[in-house]
């Protein structure tokens, strides 16, 4: 009788737990519809929000980055819907900014460039998907990722590849190994609300620690939770 109760105790929790996350997620459609008023190239965007894009709390955030700190080169892990948006900002008020994507199916791009005409500041790079071996766990990488290791970039939105149960989209811990204390940057962390994607964040933390470059983390939580990480330059990211 007592597991009985237990067990209906632990699935209420769980409904009211994803009901509250509904109720986030409403809320931040309403700030994402709120912070692009005016913008006539967003608004008449054909834009897929939710499932396996971004969700409204994602793109209420990438819009404020792009609108007030205008990164002058972005990096962007998966090919998708985040890019639609990031290549009409680079068409209409991003002019200088370069916008590269990595994305792992060849086939997705073609599909996806069928629909849709990305800026001509918009590189589509194809790196498939192989395995790398993460503290004793297989996970999910890009192959050839380290030809883009020596660059740097102002943005960095983490959304692919496939994600991993342990240490998900670590491809982003190799990027930063050759960051110093002199750069700027802001990094997005789609899906932090998975276990793999905490993992790795961990890791970046520590790694800047290590380096002894001050950054600042925040969390935002929707549907699905969005971290952002940020260093002086960008620290009011925090507080969107």
């Amino acid at each position: 009788m007592i597991r009985k109760l237990i067990k209906k105790i632990k699935k209420l929790f769980v409904k009211n737990n994803e009901s509250l996350l509904i109720s986030k997620e409403i809320e931040w459609a309403h700030y994402y519809h709120d912070s692009i008023r005016g913008i006539d190239f967003i608004e008449k965007l054909n834009l897929n929000v939710g499932r396996w894009a971004g969700n409204y709390t994602f793109f209420y955030l990438l819009n404020r980055i792009l609108k007030e700190y205008k990164p002058n080169s972005i990096i962007e892990f998966g090919l998708g819907e985040s890019s639609k948006f990031i290549s009409k900002y680079i068409e209409n008020e991003l002019k200088e900014t370069q916008h590269l994507i990595i994305e792992q199916s060849l086939e997705w791009k073609k599909i996806f460039l069928e629909r849709f005409n990305l800026s001509e500041n918009s590189k589509v790079d194809i790196c498939e998907v192989t395995q790398n071996n993460i503290k004793g766990f297989n996970v999910n990488s890009y192959s050839n990722i380290e030809k883009y290791c020596n660059q740097k970039f102002d943005l960095y939105i983490v959304d692919g590849p496939f994600g991993s149960i342990k240490y998900s989209r670590y491809d982003i811990v190799k990027m930063v190994k050759n960051f110093d204390v002199r750069d700027e940057f802001i990094i997005i962390m789609d899906d932090y609300d998975r276990k793999g994607e905490k993992e790795t964040t961990v890791d970046l933390l520590e790694l800047f620690k290590e380096k002894k470059i001050p950054v600042h983390i925040s969390v935002y939580e929707g549907k699905k939770s969005v971290a952002i990480i940020s260093t002086n330059k960008y620290k009011y990211t925090s507080s969107m």
